[in-house]
């Protein structure tokens, strides 16, 4: 019944190679909570990334947010088939957002629960705008682009940010035609606490090893404040927090990333010990807030 949301993967690596080739939806990417939505046995269920919710168990609201809106329920009664993921929209890194984006559940992607496949865009939003369901619209659709015509329109993204406010947190590139060589179907991500920095060449010469590399890469400014956002969620900040923290941000690179970074690295030979000094480095670089400026 339940679920999970693929994980977007990043445009250089080896997952989404072949993505450019054909037909490119490219859409923002909003700084939400992942979230979807669903019917079974006539009753509308809400999911977040990782488990189905209730309202005595839910994602800060998104649960009573979508029992509350009965354009959903009236979707299902005549689409039953489907599954809704979007993004519910309540405060996380970028606070550059207009106030008329918070709150609300922006859906960027619809399956067909029967088979499987994603719905196209041109297909999926007529159906969402019949009952004025919210949709993150497309930012540009292109013919085989290259990875700099991304870095353009990534540059051009400002749906939903404030005047003056700069551009959004990254882009979101699909192919609907597209399955890679390992058979799955996967979209591709530019994101941007990262994309103007790969353009200057994200790694200086400086750095001599390979866990000092990769720490680099991942432990960003962005994904600290992701992790401290969510630690807020359950607390107030203090240095008492740091061992959740790194053990957070520890967890998520050995279990999200060290697969993309055998790929990209050709399987370089990793010191785990090392690799985890590094982390913890890179994370008091760009965690003054808990580390007092270390």
């Amino acid at each position: 019944m339940f679920e999970k949301y693929m994980h977007v993967e990043r445009i250089q690596t080896d997952e989404v190679d072949g993505l450019l080739d054909g037909t490119c939806y490219v859409f923002p990417k909003l700084d939400g909570s992942n979230g979807s939505v669903w019917l079974w046995r006539k009753k509308v269920y809400t999911g977040s990334r990782n488990r189905r919710l209730a309202v005595d168990n839910d994602n800060q609201g998104f649960c009573k947010y979508i029992e509350s809106e009965n354009r959903f329920v009236e979707f299902f009664a005549k689409y039953p088939g489907l599954r809704l993921f979007g993004e519910w929209m309540v405060p996380h890194t970028l606070k550059t957002y207009v106030d008329e984006v918070w709150g609300r559940f922006w859906v960027f992607d619809v399956i067909d629960r029967k088979t499987k496949k994603f719905i196209p865009y041109e297909e999926y939003v007529p159906l969402l705008e019949e009952f004025s369901i919210d949709y993150i619209p497309v930012l540009g659709i292109l013919d085989s682009p290259t990875v700099d015509d991304l870095y353009t329109l990534a540059e051009t993204n400002k749906f939903m940010i404030k005047e003056g406010a700069g551009i959004g947190e990254g882009i979101v590139v699909k192919n609907y035609d597209f399955v890679n060589r390992y058979g799955r179907v996967v979209w591709g991500k530019l994101v941007r606490e990262t994309f103007q920095e790969t353009r200057k060449e994200l790694y200086p010469r400086m750095l001599t090893s390979i866990e000092d590399v990769i720490a680099r890469e991942l432990v960003t400014e962005g994904r600290v404040a992701k992790l401290l956002a969510k630690l807020e969620e359950t607390g107030p900040l203090s240095s008492k927090r740091i061992p959740e923290l790194l053990g957070r941000i520890w967890y998520e690179v050995v279990t999200e990333e060290i697969w993309n970074v055998l790929k990209a690295h050709h399987n370089p030979t990793i010191n785990f010990n090392v690799l985890n000094r590094a982390v913890i480095a890179e994370t008091k670089k760009n965690c003054p807030l808990l580390f007092g400026g270390v």
